[in-house]
């Protein structure tokens, strides 16, 4: 996880322009590098460093003496680029995984390099030879990528918004800037003068299709079939697989831990594998909420079964309410539901960073929308139906989860990693009949559960606990997490301003006081740009006017059985 940065045709004098790179020093707390590209005054990279892999050779931009002419900066991590190695017969200069992108642009050019990395990225590439600058973005956005550019061919890229939304320039900056789509990638023209015109932009990876990469892949073709026990087997060699690869690390490895299954699941997995590869040290678990939570208990219990060395941290009311406004900052969203589950998150690793030395820390993100387990699923009127829905979540990920899991984890300098949205993993899934992936028995993400029913990682409690909301299951049960906020922000907001929000924020207008007050905060620090959130998220099927899931009638909590 870095902080990346980059200008094409500025205008404005670089060294002005270059605060606008600080806004993103969190993403790398370890080093920082401004560089100019020779040739080009106007252009230039800015990088922040988190030091994950190559200690020595890591920084950015990344150049090597076989190709003096390209320039990288990425964010990310490839987590193939020893078996491309070994099967194209790359010569590295570094340790560093990113140096794969090189040798694979210089072997066959942009598609096929994005469409080889299996991993999680967002890079742009200059190639002064050809005179061509490239974007590119993994398939769900885990990593994140913006980019604004005028009409008169002035270029910004950057890790996160807040960091081109205050750049200079002889032209309105305002409306442009905007998310680079996951799963594509962009050719621009370089120009002379150092401004740039794109050229194409074309998606290299959907997520329902069998990467490329799968071909030097360490797990070989899987028996084929829909029988219910070779399915159970290929999920579980696929998702053990999903983890292993991301061990990848030079530094301590920890494990988010809401006790529901998906990030019991990988804690669990992640466990078994660090011992299987003698890990010298133990697994740190985290997990947060409020006293005698059901995520704390359930997490307590996950933690005591796989033998992880597991903290807790006591969310009080007001440290959450007043964490409102920097975690608002640091997504760039207004969305209701992304928000309340992000001020557990952001507190949480906050935790980690302050008390602990891990770094790398793994997280359940993207199995919900992978594998059916919103509540709302149970309502869908057929298989078929489910299933678009489910494609349609993944797509939409950058926007949402993966967006809160990628800016809560870097506002406090940690790498996320995220298992379920392997690129393997998730096409085999959505490849499987869409009858045998809906909830079954009153019971969502059934396939799963039953996938590891025999393996003895979890308890069985907690392999068929049923879904609870990460912004729910943080509270007690008799109030949960957005009453409470909902309670405070009743107090802030005036019902007159409500009654005129159409009328002063006619895009996604606020439907209630909470919506309002978080709304209000977005505008703060980035008027004007509410297009960044295209919807809020909400549950499809069910008269829903709010998107927590212990709204929905299907909601009956653990201890109301």
């Amino acid at each position: 996880m870095c902080g990346i940065w980059a200008l094409f045709g500025s205008d404005e004098c670089l060294s002005v322009q270059c605060l606008s790179a600080m806004k993103i020093a969190h993403r790398g707390p370890d080093a920082f590098r401004f560089e100019n590209v020779n040739g080009f005054t106007n252009c230039c990279f800015g990088f922040h460093r988190l030091a994950v892999v190559d200690q020595l050779y890591g920084m950015q931009p990344i150049r090597v003496k076989k190709f003096p002419y390209l320039w990288l900066c990425y964010n990310g991590e490839i987590y193939n680029f020893k078996q491309l190695q070994k099967q194209f017969g790359f010569d590295y200069q570094t340790l560093v995984d990113g140096e794969v992108i090189l040798h694979l642009y210089n072997r066959g050019g942009i598609e096929q390099t994005a469409s080889m990395l299996d991993g999680v990225f967002a890079f742009i590439l200059l190639d002064t030879a050809n005179r061509k600058v490239f974007l590119a973005r993994d398939t769900y956005g885990v990593r994140p990528l913006f980019k604004v550019l005028t009409d008169d061919g002035f270029l910004g890229v950057c890790s996160e918004a807040k960091g081109l939304i205050n750049l200079k320039h002889s032209t309105s900056l305002c409306s442009k800037v905007e998310p680079f789509l996951p799963g594509h990638y962009e050719v621009l023209d370089l120009k002379p003068s150092g401004k740039v015109a794109s050229v194409e932009l074309a998606k290299f990876h959907s997520c329902k299709d069998e990467p490329l990469h799968v071909a030097c892949d360490t797990v070989e073709a899987l028996p084929s079939g829909f029988d219910l026990e070779t399915v159970k087997s290929n999920i579980r060699i696929l998702f053990e697989n999903a983890v292993r690869k991301r061990l990848m690390a030079h530094r301590r490895i920890g494990c988010l831990l809401s006790g529901g299954l998906d990030s019991s699941l990988v804690a669990a997995v992640l466990l078994k594998l660090m011992k299987e590869i003698n890990i010298n040290y133990p697994l740190q678990t985290f997990a947060i909420g409020m006293e005698n939570s059901p995520d704390l208990l359930a997490a307590r219990k996950v933690a005591a079964h796989i033998g992880s060395e597991h903290h807790e941290v006591i969310l009080n009311t007001e440290e959450g309410i007043q964490a409102i406004e920097e975690v608002i900052f640091s997504l760039e969203t207004y969305d209701i539901t992304t928000i309340r589950a992000s001020i557990g998150m952001y507190l949480v690793s906050k935790y980690i960073r302050k008390k602990t030395d891990s770094v790398v820390i793994f997280s359940g993100e993207g199995s919900d929308e992978l594998t059916q387990g919103y509540i709302y699923f149970h309502k869908a009127p057929s298989p078929e139906e489910a299933a678009e829905e489910s494609e349609r979540l993944l797509k939409e990920l950058y926007l949402f989860d993966v967006l809160r899991a990628d800016r809560t984890t870097a506002a406090h300098g940690l790498e996320l990693r995220v298992p379920f949205l392997d690129h393997r993993f998730t096409s085999y899934y959505l490849s499987l009949p869409a009858e045998l992936r809906i909830p079954k028995n009153g019971i969502e993400k059934y396939l799963l559960r039953l996938s590891f029913e025999d393996s003895n990682l979890l308890p069985k409690e907690i392999l068929w606990r049923p879904k609870e909301a990460f912004s729910d299951g943080i509270a007690s049960v008799k109030k949960s997490w957005f009453s409470i906020l909902q309670d405070y922000i009743d107090q802030q907001v005036d019902d007159l301003l409500l009654e005129k929000a159409a009328e002063k924020y006619p895009f996604n207008p606020p439907k209630t006081k909470e919506s309002y007050y978080y709304r209000q905060i977005f505008e703060k620090h980035y008027s004007g740009r509410s297009s960044w959130l295209p919807h809020y998220w909400m549950p499809r099927w069910v008269k829903a006017t709010d998107p927590s899931a212990r709204t929905l009638k299907h909601y009956k909590s653990a201890t109301q059985e």
